[in-house]
């Protein structure tokens, strides 16, 4: 089974920024919606954003919207999700999804990557 591929979590300060990647090995999920959802222990899976397939429409939770940009590479089939002024709320594991439909609820999406930590220090 094919899947999605995190990376650029980190460590890092309040305020500062960080980029994640999702990839998708040899052209897979070209043609489904990719979203971005973040979980810490204990709690449920939240969304964060979604962009479509073209890479022309996007959503976003409100308590990100202004601060992170979700974007696709459509050359390279990555998408990216540019993480400006964090917040030590950011913290969590951020996870990579990818199906037909560009909805916000978690389940609604069958395939995932393994995700990448962020953490952001006050």
């Amino acid at each position: 089974q094919v899947r999605l591929v995190e990376s650029g979590g980190r460590l890092v300060q309040a305020g500062e920024s960080l980029r994640l990647s999702c990839e998708a090995p040899g052209g897979a999920f070209e043609m489904y919606s990719r979203a971005w959802f973040r979980q810490v222990p204990g709690k449920e899976r939240e969304f964060v954003a979604v962009i479509d397939r073209f890479g022309s429409s996007t959503k976003y939770s409100e308590s990100v919207q202004g601060r992170f940009t979700i974007t696709k590479d459509q050359n390279k089939n990555v998408v990216y999700l540019q993480m400006n002024n964090l917040i030590p709320e950011d913290t969590a594991r951020y996870y990579c999804a990818a199906d037909a439909s560009t909805g916000n609820k978690a389940v609604g999406y069958k395939n995932w990557g393994q995700g990448t930590q962020v953490t952001v220090s006050s």
